[in-house]
Protein backbone atom coordinates (compact mmCIF):
# COMPACT_ATOMS: atom_id res chain seq x y z
CA UNK A 1 0.00 0.00 0.00
CA UNK A 2 1.16 3.73 -1.15
CA UNK A 3 2.48 5.67 1.25
CA UNK A 4 -0.28 8.44 0.65
CA UNK A 5 -2.67 5.36 1.07
CA UNK A 6 -1.83 4.56 4.63
CA UNK A 7 -2.15 8.29 5.50
CA UNK A 8 -5.60 8.06 3.84
CA UNK A 9 -6.43 5.23 6.29
CA UNK A 10 -4.82 6.22 9.21
CA UNK A 11 -6.78 10.28 8.84
CA UNK A 12 -10.20 7.81 8.13
CA UNK A 13 -10.21 6.15 11.64
CA UNK A 14 -9.01 9.46 13.09
CA UNK A 15 -12.61 10.68 11.45
CA UNK A 16 -14.40 7.92 12.31
CA UNK A 17 -13.55 8.45 15.73
CA UNK A 18 -14.05 11.51 16.26
CA UNK A 19 -17.54 11.00 14.88
CA UNK A 20 -18.24 7.88 17.56
CA UNK A 21 -17.15 10.58 19.69
CA UNK A 22 -20.33 12.54 18.50
CA UNK A 23 -22.70 9.44 19.05
CA UNK A 24 -22.67 8.52 14.99
CA UNK A 25 -21.96 5.01 14.31
CA UNK A 26 -19.45 4.57 11.80
CA UNK A 27 -18.70 1.88 9.32
CA UNK A 28 -14.98 1.76 7.17
CA UNK A 29 -15.15 2.27 3.72
CA UNK A 30 -13.36 2.14 0.39
CA UNK A 31 -12.54 4.37 -2.47
CA UNK A 32 -15.64 3.87 -4.35
CA UNK A 33 -17.48 5.05 -0.92
CA UNK A 34 -19.03 1.40 -0.98
CA UNK A 35 -18.24 -0.59 2.94
CA UNK A 36 -14.69 -1.63 3.12
CA UNK A 37 -15.41 -5.50 4.20
CA UNK A 38 -17.31 -7.42 1.97
CA UNK A 39 -19.94 -10.04 3.28
CA UNK A 40 -18.53 -12.98 4.63
CA UNK A 41 -22.04 -14.81 2.91
CA UNK A 42 -20.48 -14.21 -0.40
CA UNK A 43 -19.84 -17.30 -1.58
CA UNK A 44 -22.48 -19.04 0.32
CA UNK A 45 -24.45 -21.44 -2.04
CA UNK A 46 -27.75 -20.07 -0.12
CA UNK A 47 -26.35 -17.03 1.59
CA UNK A 48 -28.64 -16.47 4.66
CA UNK A 49 -30.39 -13.36 5.33
CA UNK A 50 -27.31 -12.12 8.16
CA UNK A 51 -27.54 -8.41 9.60
CA UNK A 52 -24.24 -9.76 11.74
CA UNK A 53 -25.55 -12.30 14.11
CA UNK A 54 -23.07 -14.71 12.79
CA UNK A 55 -20.15 -12.74 14.76
CA UNK A 56 -18.13 -11.72 11.50
CA UNK A 57 -17.39 -8.43 9.62
CA UNK A 58 -18.95 -7.40 6.77
CA UNK A 59 -22.78 -6.96 6.79
CA UNK A 60 -21.97 -2.98 5.88
CA UNK A 61 -24.16 -0.55 7.75
CA UNK A 62 -25.35 -3.26 10.28
CA UNK A 63 -20.97 -3.30 11.42
CA UNK A 64 -21.55 0.24 12.47
CA UNK A 65 -20.34 1.39 15.85
CA UNK A 66 -20.02 3.95 18.36
CA UNK A 67 -17.48 1.49 20.39
CA UNK A 68 -13.62 2.80 19.81
CA UNK A 69 -11.98 -1.18 20.27
CA UNK A 70 -14.89 -2.11 17.42
CA UNK A 71 -14.07 0.26 14.93
CA UNK A 72 -10.47 0.37 15.06
CA UNK A 73 -11.12 -4.10 14.60
CA UNK A 74 -12.94 -2.40 11.43
CA UNK A 75 -10.23 -0.24 9.91
CA UNK A 76 -7.99 -2.80 11.12
CA UNK A 77 -9.86 -5.65 8.99
CA UNK A 78 -10.13 -3.09 6.03
CA UNK A 79 -6.48 -1.74 5.68
CA UNK A 80 -7.16 -0.28 2.03
CA UNK A 81 -9.91 1.78 3.63
CA UNK A 82 -9.75 5.54 3.09
CA UNK A 83 -13.07 6.72 4.22
CA UNK A 84 -16.10 6.06 6.66
CA UNK A 85 -19.62 6.14 6.61
CA UNK A 86 -22.20 7.60 9.23
CA UNK A 87 -25.42 5.27 9.80
CA UNK A 88 -27.92 6.98 9.18
CA UNK A 89 -31.70 6.31 11.85
CA UNK A 90 -29.68 5.14 14.50
CA UNK A 91 -30.32 6.92 18.38
CA UNK A 92 -29.31 8.97 19.76
CA UNK A 93 -29.16 11.78 16.74
CA UNK A 94 -31.68 9.33 14.34
CA UNK A 95 -29.62 10.99 11.32
CA UNK A 96 -31.52 11.85 8.36
CA UNK A 97 -29.23 12.87 5.11
CA UNK A 98 -30.55 15.33 2.34
CA UNK A 99 -27.90 14.56 -0.37
CA UNK A 100 -27.82 17.98 -2.71
CA UNK A 101 -26.58 16.33 -6.23
CA UNK A 102 -25.05 17.89 -9.04
CA UNK A 103 -24.08 14.73 -12.09
CA UNK A 104 -28.09 14.70 -12.85
CA UNK A 105 -27.97 18.55 -14.46
CA UNK A 106 -30.62 19.64 -12.15
CA UNK A 107 -30.30 22.52 -9.69
CA UNK A 108 -31.23 20.36 -6.46
CA UNK A 109 -30.64 23.25 -4.30
CA UNK A 110 -32.85 25.68 -6.22
CA UNK A 111 -35.57 22.03 -6.27
CA UNK A 112 -35.09 22.33 -2.10
CA UNK A 113 -35.64 25.83 -1.75
CA UNK A 114 -38.96 25.77 -4.34
CA UNK A 115 -40.16 22.65 -1.85
CA UNK A 116 -39.40 24.63 1.28
CA UNK A 117 -41.62 27.84 -0.27
CA UNK A 118 -44.17 25.59 -1.90
CA UNK A 119 -44.49 23.96 1.69
CA UNK A 120 -43.89 26.41 3.98
CA UNK A 121 -40.71 25.37 6.00
CA UNK A 122 -36.73 26.66 5.64
CA UNK A 123 -33.61 24.39 6.60
CA UNK A 124 -32.12 25.53 10.28
CA UNK A 125 -28.57 26.35 10.41
CA UNK A 126 -26.95 22.60 10.52
CA UNK A 127 -24.02 20.68 9.68
CA UNK A 128 -23.00 20.73 6.07
CA UNK A 129 -20.75 18.39 4.47
CA UNK A 130 -19.21 19.52 0.75
CA UNK A 131 -18.88 16.38 -1.73
CA UNK A 132 -15.97 16.23 -4.33
CA UNK A 133 -18.26 17.09 -7.25
CA UNK A 134 -20.01 19.85 -5.90
CA UNK A 135 -22.99 18.57 -4.03
CA UNK A 136 -24.06 18.66 -0.33
CA UNK A 137 -25.02 16.62 2.09
CA UNK A 138 -27.67 17.94 4.90
CA UNK A 139 -27.17 16.56 8.29
CA UNK A 140 -30.65 16.45 10.13
CA UNK A 141 -32.61 14.61 12.85
CA UNK A 142 -36.05 13.00 12.90
CA UNK A 143 -37.75 11.49 15.82
CA UNK A 144 -36.99 8.29 17.72
CA UNK A 145 -40.42 6.76 16.82
CA UNK A 146 -40.53 7.76 12.71
CA UNK A 147 -38.52 5.99 10.35
CA UNK A 148 -37.88 8.03 7.75
CA UNK A 149 -36.94 5.24 4.41
CA UNK A 150 -34.16 5.67 1.67
CA UNK A 151 -35.00 7.62 -1.61
CA UNK A 152 -33.62 8.16 -4.83
CA UNK A 153 -34.95 11.63 -6.64
CA UNK A 154 -38.36 10.94 -5.18
CA UNK A 155 -38.03 14.37 -3.44
CA UNK A 156 -37.76 16.08 -6.70
CA UNK A 157 -34.62 15.38 -9.09
CA UNK A 158 -31.57 15.39 -7.88
CA UNK A 159 -32.25 15.29 -4.13
CA UNK A 160 -31.52 11.79 -2.36
CA UNK A 161 -32.76 10.99 1.05
CA UNK A 162 -30.41 8.49 3.48
CA UNK A 163 -32.24 7.36 6.26
CA UNK A 164 -33.10 3.81 8.20
CA UNK A 165 -30.41 1.30 6.84
CA UNK A 166 -28.38 4.18 4.80
CA UNK A 167 -25.17 5.86 5.74
CA UNK A 168 -23.23 9.01 4.78
CA UNK A 169 -20.05 9.49 3.87
CA UNK A 170 -18.38 11.29 6.41
CA UNK A 171 -16.44 14.29 6.02
CA UNK A 172 -12.38 14.04 6.18
CA UNK A 173 -12.95 10.97 3.67
CA UNK A 174 -11.05 10.55 0.58
CA UNK A 175 -12.91 8.79 -2.47
CA UNK A 176 -11.29 8.23 -5.95
CA UNK A 177 -12.85 12.04 -7.06
CA UNK A 178 -11.33 13.74 -4.00
CA UNK A 179 -12.54 14.49 0.03
CA UNK A 180 -15.19 15.13 1.66
CA UNK A 181 -14.74 18.32 3.90
CA UNK A 182 -17.17 20.31 6.01
CA UNK A 183 -18.79 23.41 5.20
CA UNK A 184 -17.09 26.21 6.63
CA UNK A 185 -18.83 27.35 10.08
CA UNK A 186 -20.84 24.24 10.32
CA UNK A 187 -18.14 21.87 11.73
CA UNK A 188 -18.76 22.12 15.63
CA UNK A 189 -22.86 22.58 15.76
CA UNK A 190 -25.49 19.41 15.95
CA UNK A 191 -27.54 18.14 13.39
CA UNK A 192 -30.64 20.68 13.56
CA UNK A 193 -34.14 19.43 13.70
CA UNK A 194 -35.74 18.00 10.86
CA UNK A 195 -38.57 20.44 9.99
CA UNK A 196 -41.88 18.93 10.33
CA UNK A 197 -43.30 19.97 6.85
CA UNK A 198 -40.25 18.15 5.38
CA UNK A 199 -40.33 15.42 7.81
CA UNK A 200 -44.10 14.28 5.92
CA UNK A 201 -42.59 14.88 2.35
CA UNK A 202 -39.93 12.24 3.40
CA UNK A 203 -42.09 9.40 4.80
CA UNK A 204 -43.98 6.87 1.99
CA UNK A 205 -46.45 8.71 -0.17
CA UNK A 206 -49.74 8.22 1.19
CA UNK A 207 -52.15 6.13 -1.21
CA UNK A 208 -55.46 7.05 -2.48
CA UNK A 209 -58.08 7.25 0.21
CA UNK A 210 -60.81 4.68 -0.78
CA UNK A 211 -64.00 4.41 2.10
CA UNK A 212 -63.66 1.34 3.41
CA UNK A 213 -65.96 -0.67 6.43
CA UNK A 214 -64.21 -0.67 9.97
CA UNK A 215 -62.91 -4.18 9.92
CA UNK A 216 -59.35 -5.28 8.28
CA UNK A 217 -61.02 -6.90 5.19
CA UNK A 218 -58.48 -8.24 2.78
CA UNK A 219 -56.28 -5.18 2.25
CA UNK A 220 -55.94 -5.58 5.86
CA UNK A 221 -54.04 -8.96 6.23
CA UNK A 222 -52.23 -7.87 3.38
CA UNK A 223 -50.82 -5.02 5.53
CA UNK A 224 -49.95 -7.75 8.21
CA UNK A 225 -48.38 -10.14 5.96
CA UNK A 226 -46.88 -6.81 4.63
CA UNK A 227 -45.29 -6.93 8.54
CA UNK A 228 -45.07 -10.48 9.16
CA UNK A 229 -42.44 -10.39 6.10
CA UNK A 230 -39.64 -7.72 7.74
CA UNK A 231 -36.44 -8.74 9.24
CA UNK A 232 -34.55 -6.67 11.36
CA UNK A 233 -33.41 -3.22 10.02
CA UNK A 234 -37.20 -3.10 8.62
CA UNK A 235 -39.74 -4.10 11.76
CA UNK A 236 -40.50 -0.45 11.85
CA UNK A 237 -40.28 0.46 8.83
CA UNK A 238 -42.48 -1.57 7.67
CA UNK A 239 -44.79 -1.15 10.39
CA UNK A 240 -45.05 2.56 9.81
CA UNK A 241 -45.56 2.16 6.65
CA UNK A 242 -48.30 -0.33 6.89
CA UNK A 243 -50.26 1.55 10.08
CA UNK A 244 -49.75 5.18 7.93
CA UNK A 245 -51.76 3.05 4.92
CA UNK A 246 -53.99 1.59 7.33
CA UNK A 247 -55.15 4.95 8.60
CA UNK A 248 -55.88 6.54 5.47
CA UNK A 249 -57.42 3.88 4.31
CA UNK A 250 -60.32 4.13 7.16
CA UNK A 251 -59.37 0.92 9.18
CA UNK A 252 -56.40 2.05 10.99
CA UNK A 253 -58.04 1.59 14.46
CA UNK A 254 -59.49 -1.96 13.50
CA UNK A 255 -56.11 -2.87 12.60
CA UNK A 256 -54.28 -1.82 15.35
CA UNK A 257 -54.17 -5.44 17.42
CA UNK A 258 -53.58 -7.33 14.65
CA UNK A 259 -50.54 -5.35 13.10
CA UNK A 260 -48.92 -5.49 17.05
CA UNK A 261 -49.40 -8.99 17.14
CA UNK A 262 -47.68 -9.48 13.82
CA UNK A 263 -44.99 -6.99 15.02
CA UNK A 264 -44.56 -9.17 18.22
CA UNK A 265 -43.76 -12.04 15.43
CA UNK A 266 -41.02 -10.34 14.06
CA UNK A 267 -38.77 -9.23 17.36
CA UNK A 268 -40.22 -5.65 18.14
CA UNK A 269 -41.52 -5.01 21.50
CA UNK A 270 -45.28 -3.89 22.13
CA UNK A 271 -44.29 -0.76 23.73
CA UNK A 272 -42.35 -0.23 20.51
CA UNK A 273 -44.97 -1.65 17.83
CA UNK A 274 -47.46 0.48 19.66
CA UNK A 275 -45.02 3.96 19.79
CA UNK A 276 -44.46 3.37 15.70
CA UNK A 277 -48.27 2.72 15.34
CA UNK A 278 -49.17 6.23 17.08
CA UNK A 279 -46.92 8.15 15.48
CA UNK A 280 -48.11 6.84 12.23
CA UNK A 281 -51.75 7.92 13.30
CA UNK A 282 -50.74 11.02 14.32
CA UNK A 283 -48.98 11.71 10.83
CA UNK A 284 -51.57 10.77 8.46
CA UNK A 285 -54.20 12.95 10.94
CA UNK A 286 -55.54 10.68 13.80
CA UNK A 287 -55.96 10.64 16.88
CA UNK A 288 -53.98 7.49 18.08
Amino acid sequence: MATTDRQATTLALAHALSAAERGLAVIPLSRTKLPALRSPHRDDPDPARCHGECGRFGHGVYDASTDPTRIRELFAAAPWATGYGIACGLPPHHLIGIDLDTKSGTDSSAALRELALRHLFTIPPTVVVLTPSGGRHLWLTGPADIVVPNSASRLAPGIDIRGAGGYLVGPGSRTGHGVYSTAPGTSHIAPARCPRALLRLLLPPPRTHHSAPPSAGGHGQGLVQFVLGAHEGQRNTRLFWAACRAYEDGIGPALVDPLVEAALNTGLTEREARATIASAARMTGHRP
